[in-house]
């Protein structure tokens, strides 16, 4: 075995040199962890110097890490964080607040020298969506009178004295909403969706020359000759028209304006009608312009007696929705006339009157062919009108919510005609009674493929459903409830 030579000369006797110690295992480690920090130190360092960009920052000198990302980079991050933290981010620095201006997509205008001094198509340059409404009505702010509509809530002038709450005085003009929508357009060319109130013609073409993708348009406030422009919306699809609402405003939108709508919307797929005057002149321009149309929906309509026929003309109609109607037709007209929609599928009543036989009568006769019906707080729906619902055959599912007037006779001597039901939903219904259920109704019960039965609180039935499989297909409950049934007779 060789022996390693000593050169220190300090110790003449290699025999005598004291045995060297191995270094242990955490020196070895703290030791290359220093030198990787000093290589890492080094190369940053020279990375520093080389780098010609003046907005890199060295980060061994406390700068903004952030900085070395790209604007891309960091618009991602932002995207993943929650919307509750936007408004906070955005404080932290002015590249952070014009990037997370340009991530915001839809918002709520409440200041209309917002829009108008340019600072609102400024800040958030990518606006999908926008809606002009709470920012187009003055508000009077050292009022204490609050009031709230599902459009806006504003303050009011406890000195007003007039039919309307709000009136023609409390709305924009429509030339300075016209500027707004001029500047709007100017700045946000990528609008998808739009609620404004009191726009003019010249207002809806700027909108309709600059806006090529618009597709969903909701307008307050609004009257026959403003829509003149509105044939400008090549790509227009959803639509919404607002004429009258109680106490907020008073305009006016006849057949004239449905016309000029029906001849420049051609692409329409839903088309809400709230507060407008019309008649079977403006419906059926609608049905035979607008072939894609699949969604009606009237709220509050002073339409002329007639208009249930022009439904006929409606060839692509899938779903029809009255809302808030004080009557359906006031005059229907021969049943003969009528006509009816094959394609029409879904027919949806909330809190209308429906006192009226004969509107109701031609209502069902017209929509025969539909598979969905949805009645919620309709005034007046007795167990002789609602018979008449037995002309649709065809109906799959039946919600009925808020029906005070309806018992369980006139239920049943309607539900037994429907062949094909699979749903029914019955709630709040406070003249139908557990008690008086037949046999024939629950058999009928127990073949249904989805129930909800919840007439009233003290609804026994609803409480005795728990945990019997009742609403699918062989539901043993029901059998029960007959031999019970039986054994009373």
């Amino acid at each position: 075995m060789a022996a390693i030579e000593d050169n220190n000369p300090k110790n003449p006797n290699p025999s005598e040199t004291p045995r060297k110690r191995r270094p242990s295992l955490p020196e070895l480690w703290f030791k290359d962890q220093q030198l990787k920090h000093a290589i890492f130190r080094m190369q940053q360092l020279q990375q520093a110097h080389s780098n010609s960009n003046s907005n890199s920052k060295n980060l061994i000198l406390g700068g903004d890490p952030f900085s070395l990302l790209s604007d891309e980079s960091l618009s991602f991050i932002f995207s993943k964080v929650p919307i509750s933290q936007h408004f906070s981010n955005s404080l932290i620095c002015k590249r952070w607040y014009v990037i997370q201006g340009q991530l915001i997509r839809s918002i709520s205008l409440f200041d209309w020298d917002f829009l108008e001094s340019g600072r609102l198509t400024c800040r958030f340059p990518n606006l999908s969506e926008i809606n002009l409404g709470p920012a187009c009505f003055r508000s009077c702010w050292s009022s204490g009178i609050l009031m709230s509509h599902r459009l806006v809530s504003i303050h009011l002038d406890s000195e007003i004295v007039s039919d309307s709450l709000v009136g023609s005085e409390g709305v924009l003009g429509s030339r300075l909403i016209d500027r707004g929508l001029k500047v709007l357009a100017d700045g946000c060319p990528n609008l998808s969706k739009l609620v404004l109130v009191n726009a003019s013609e010249k207002g809806l073409g700027y909108l309709a020359e600059k806006c090529l993708i618009l597709q969903e348009l909701e307008i307050h406030c609004c009257e026959d000759m403003s829509l003149t422009a509105i044939s400008g919306f090549k790509n227009l699809q959803i639509l919404k028209l607002v004429g009258c609402v109680d106490g907020l405003y008073d305009s006016v939108v006849t057949d004239i304006g449905l016309t000029m709508v029906a001849q420049g919307c051609r692409r329409l797929v839903k088309l809400e009608l709230s507060g407008c005057e019309g008649s079977y002149d403006g419906i059926k321009a609608i049905g035979q312009c607008c072939q894609m149309l699949e969604e009606l929906t009237l709220c509050g309509h002073k339409m002329d007696g007639g208009w249930l026929s022009a439904l006929s003309f409606c060839s692509n109609l899938k779903t029809l929705k009255l809302q808030s109607c004080q009557s359906i037709d006031s005059c229907p007209g021969p049943d003969e006339h009528l006509g009816s929609c094959p394609t029409l599928e879904e027919l949806h009543l909330e809190r209308c009157q429906v006192r009226d036989k004969e509107s109701t009568k031609a209502l069902f006769l017209v929509c025969e062919s539909i598979r969905e019906i949805s009645l919620q707080d309709c005034w007046g729906l007795e167990d002789d009108i609602f018979r008449y619902a037995v002309n649709c055959r065809r109906v799959k599912s039946l919600s009925l919510e808020g029906c005070s007037l309806l018992t369980t006779e006139g239920l049943d001597s309607v539900v037994h005609k429907w062949t094909e039901l699979q749903t029914l939903k019955v709630v709040s219904c406070n003249s139908i009674k557990d008690s008086e259920i037949t046999a024939e109704l629950a058999t009928l019960f127990s073949v249904l493929k989805e129930l909800k039965w919840r007439p009233d609180s003290r609804s026994l039935l609803a409480s005795s459903l728990a945990g019997t499989g009742v609403g699918k297909k062989g539901g043993r409950f029901f059998k029960r409830m007959v031999n019970m049934v039986d054994k009373r007779k």
